[in-house]
């Protein structure tokens, strides 16, 4: 909000009060001298001194800092056009800027009072000076009096809505910049999320596969180097993979397996994958009629199908595991169940960096951001089902990941 332009018509209010009063003390005194009338130096020493008294006033601090200093100053102000306004009945014309600062220096009441007292004075001493009394002679001053509070008041309102409307702005800019920043802060803390589940299912997990394959080699050295081979030659396969999903990643495209593949395909895929690198049969199959899915749920069930056969091949000690891609009307859900050592679910250790356990985590963290479902079932020696379920209308509050 511009704050120049009040303060620039403040100023210029306030010298064309000092104007008035100085013109109106001009010509009171110059009709004295050029009527020549009586007490005519009296009257130009009176208007003389109530110049020096006023113009005094703006340039102590005391006036401008305190309201008892400022009503005092405008106590002698006054005294000095009461003394004008003996001599010359020219005097009364001083009281409409007298019913300005009056307003402006004392509180609502006080200076209501004040006017009124001030207008009352002026009409006395016209009559005074006229021998005379009329209604006609009372209209002015009380008239000037009127529009004088009418004016102020007005302006003072004016200024109090001005005042408030500033600082609603100011509290609004505040609380936009509030939003902004804890918006910055919320999508910042969701990138991070995202990119910890990107990081996760993929290079984390490909690192992992690299790194069982060449304990394989390293334990088929030296009795069965063709063995070995094989394992290196996966390994570095795994390698490429990995850094092509890197690239992609970085890219923020959409994940390898899936470019010119659909879903069903890109599970075949990495099931053939993991039983060729890997002493585990993963086998997919597909129930229900295909139905095109957004590319966020196709890269969120291809992530987890990728992290639970992580965590099969590492943990699970298993022989199969078969993944279930099923279309069940408005839902698309995928199982993957394993033959392996199973686990108590509520008793899984807190994710650990050096350990790792983040992966149901970032699972159900893919699941709730698309609205979908996520639930593992498993026992101690009776292998893992895990199932995640999600609408193939996503809800519109949800953040799409098609982009990663």
């Amino acid at each position: 909000m511009n704050t120049t332009a009040p303060a620039l018509t403040t100023r210029a209010l306030a010298w064309c009060l000092h104007l008035l009063i100085v013109a109106l003390l001009v010509l009171a005194a110059g009709r004295a001298v050029a009527d020549n009338r009586p007490h005519a130096a009296m009257t130009v020493a009176a208007a003389a001194a109530c110049a020096v008294v006023y113009a005094a006033g703006p340039l102590l601090p005391p006036v401008r800092s305190s309201r008892w200093a400022a009503a005092g100053w405008l106590a002698a102000v006054g005294a000095c056009w009461l003394v004008l306004l003996v001599l010359s009945a020219d005097g009364v014309w001083v009281a409409f800027p007298l019913y300005f600062l009056e307003l402006h220096l004392l509180p609502r009441r006080a200076g209501l009072a004040a006017v009124a007292a001030t207008a009352l004075t002026a009409i006395t001493a016209f009559a005074f000076h006229q021998g005379s009394f009329s209604l006609a002679m009372a209209i002015g001053p009380a008239l000037g009096a009127a529009v004088a509070v009418a004016v102020v008041w007005g302006y003072q309102a004016l200024y109090r809505e001005s005042e408030q409307r500033r600082r609603l702005i100011e509290e609004l800019t505040t609380t936009r910049a509030d939003l902004a920043r804890a918006q910055h802060t919320a999508g910042v803390l969701a990138e991070r999320e995202r990119l910890a589940r990107e990081i996760h299912d993929t290079l984390a997990q490909g690192l992992s596969s690299i790194q069982l394959l060449l304990r394989a080699a390293e334990r088929a050295l030296p009795g069965a180097p063709e063995n070995a081979a094989g394992y290196v030659d996966q390994a570095r396969q795994a390698a490429v993979d990995n850094l092509a999903e890197a690239r992609r990643f970085v890219a923020a495209l959409t994940p390898p397996a899936l470019e010119g593949a659909t879903l069903a395909g890109a599970l075949e895929r990495l099931c053939a994958t993991t039983s060729t690198r890997h002493r585990i049969t993963a086998r997919v199959h597909l129930t229900g009629d295909a139905a095109p899915l957004p590319t966020a749920h196709e890269v969120a069930l291809l992530r987890i199908a990728q992290s639970a056969l992580a965590n099969t091949v590492r943990h699970a000690d298993a022989t199969t595991v078969e993944v279930t891609l099923s279309y069940l009307g408005d839902h698309v859900a995928l199982d993957v169940v394993d033959n392996g050592t199973g686990f108590a679910p509520d008793q899984l250790p807190a994710p650990d960096p050096d350990s790792g356990g983040f992966g149901l985590a970032a699972m159900r963290a893919r699941m709730r951001a698309l609205g979908g479902t996520l639930t593992v079932e498993s026992a101690p020696g009776h292998g893992t089902a895990l199932a995640a379920q999600l609408p193939l209308t996503p809800p519109a509050d949800t953040e799409p990941e098609a982009h990663q």
